[in-house]
């Protein structure tokens, strides 16, 4: 199975990255050389995992764990059984809201109430019969203060027909009334220019996004499907708690 890693520099993850070669221990160096010689990627951070001889190697926006000596890799959620939180799971959500932050809202078609109370940042798709359920709600949504960040993910790809319709959509001088179009199945005069559909796509990816509607939530967790806005405010609330 081929793993696809691209590296990100966060200021977040910066704050308990190494910041220089004489910091590390010789297990840490190795595990760097072995790590940017087989993945071709840079760590922003290795540390000791709690469990004894196994680094925790973060290359934004994954999480995973290597041997001291370098040679065995594991892939998978560390979970503290006496305070039953998910360790891995934690740190790959604010790796991924760095890297939203770091793509910047500038680039997405954004949706919001005069009142923000939460924010998502939602992978859509324009043919995606789901994600077109959820713009039709849109205003349910901005209603009860989420704001609605658009990000392209076209499902057949770099190229196809829906991959088109995003440029479109994001090439138009009025974005979110070209988003509103193409959802209801109107036509957007087709257009290109400098565009972020398929940087924003491939984020997608490195962020483990299978499939539109994915809602990435604001502690980074990502949300698979349409939810309802009566239904997602409950799940916002809980977060925030």
């Amino acid at each position: 199975m081929q793993v696809k890693l691209r590296t990100f520099v966060f200021g977040l993850l910066a704050l308990i990255a190494f910041t220089s070669a004489h910091a590390e221990s010789a297990d840490s160096k190795k595990i760097r050389e072995i790590i940017k010689q087989q993945l071709k990627a840079e760590p922003t951070s290795i540390v000791k995992s709690p469990i004894e001889g196994l680094y925790e190697v973060t290359v934004p926006p994954r999480i995973f764990y290597v041997s001291a000596d370098g040679r065995y890799v594991l892939l998978g959620n560390l979970i503290d059984i006496n305070s039953r939180k998910n360790l891995t799971q934690e740190k790959e959500g604010l790796a991924r809201v760095a890297a939203l932050d770091k793509m910047g809202e500038a680039s997405m078609i954004v949706f919001a109430p005069k009142q923000v109370k939460h924010t998502i940042t939602v992978f859509t798709d324009i043919d995606c019969g789901y994600c077109r359920k959820l713009h039709n709600e849109i205003e349910q949504y901005n209603k009860l203060g989420i704001k609605v960040r658009y990000m392209a993910y076209p499902r057949a790809g770099i190229g196809s027909g829906s991959y088109k319709k995003a440029v479109s959509v994001w090439c138009a001088k009025d974005k979110n009334k070209a988003m509103t179009t193409a959802k209801n199945g109107g036509n957007v005069p087709s257009k290109e220019c400098d565009n972020p559909v398929e940087q924003q796509f491939q984020l997608g990816q490195e962020l483990g996004v299978n499939g539109t509607p994915a809602l990435v939530l604001e502690n980074g967790q990502i949300y698979p499907g349409y939810a309802p806005a009566s239904k997602l405010i409950g799940v916002l609330e809980s977060i925030k708690k």
